[in-house]
Formats: C-alpha cells, structure tokens, sequence
C-alpha cells in the first residue's frame, strides 16, 4: 500500500512514491491514517491527472526503460496513443538532466508530441521531437503525458 503521509519521507519522495505506483498501475490504496491526513498528502494523493494515469483504460503496466547512473525513466502506453513517461532522479545531486528519447520509450521516431506536466498542472508549450528532457531535482521526479500532434 502507498506510504503517503506516514512520515520518513520529503514531499518530494512522496510525489516519486505515487507516480511509481500510479505508473505501474498499482493499487493506490492509502497506507496513512486518514482521519489526520495533512493538506500536502492529500494534495498528492488527490491529483485528478495522476490517478487518471493510474485508471487509464489501456490498463497496460508502465516499465522502467532506462537507467544511467541515478537517472532512471519509466514508460508505458495509454489510450489514444498517449504515452505517461517519469523521469527520476534517485541521487543526491542537486539537479540532473533526464532526456528520454523516443525510441525507449515507444512513440515513432520524428513524432511531434505536447506534454502535459502532471504535478504542475500545466501542457509545456514548445512541442517536442524525438525526445523529451527535463532537469529534475534530487530525489524528485517528473511525470509527463506525451500526446501526438503531428
């Protein structure tokens, strides 16, 4: 069950925690106690594009797909020929760049994409080709909706 709001972890750590869950397609089943759940678990643990991820009805279980040294990026399809993609950074340093090219994680080479940034609510506006990169802070992660445009 999630870890979410039981302590021992940043904010950060939790946001990594639930997109790994939700990505995999994991029970999001709530492991804190909820009649005390702060306002910043229930902000993460309530995130409507996440959970959508997570019940998206392709059904079909993201992988992880590449790791270089503490950079890993999971992928896995989505209905309407979306892809949800995380890229985490595990270590201890500050920032990281993470690209995730195309090829690993499953979207035609030369394919124009939007991404939507899932915890920041917001679609990137400059579309991408071939691959997607984003500086991501220690133990944090980004986690993306990839939508063909073109």
């Amino acid at each position: 069950m999630l870890e979410v709001g039981n302590g021992g972890m940043t904010k950060n750590e939790y946001i990594v925690h639930f997109s790994l869950w939700a990505i995999s397609k994991a029970p999001l089943l709530l492991g804190c106690d909820v009649r005390n759940v702060t306002k910043e678990t229930l902000e993460i643990v309530s995130n409507k594009e996440v959970i959508a991820v997570n019940q998206d009805s392709l059904g079909v279980q993201a992988k992880k797909v590449r790791m270089e040294g503490d950079a890993e990026i999971w992928a896995g399809p989505l209905s309407g020929y979306r892809v949800a993609v995380v890229l985490l950074n595990k270590g201890t340093q500050k920032h990281i760049d993470i690209t995730a090219n195309w090829d690993d994680i499953g979207i035609p080479p030369k394919t124009v994409v939007q991404a939507r940034d899932l915890w920041e609510h917001k679609t990137l506006k400059t579309p991408f080709v071939n691959k997607l990169r984003a500086t991501v802070e220690s133990h944090a992660c980004k986690m993306f909706v990839l939508k063909p445009v073109a």
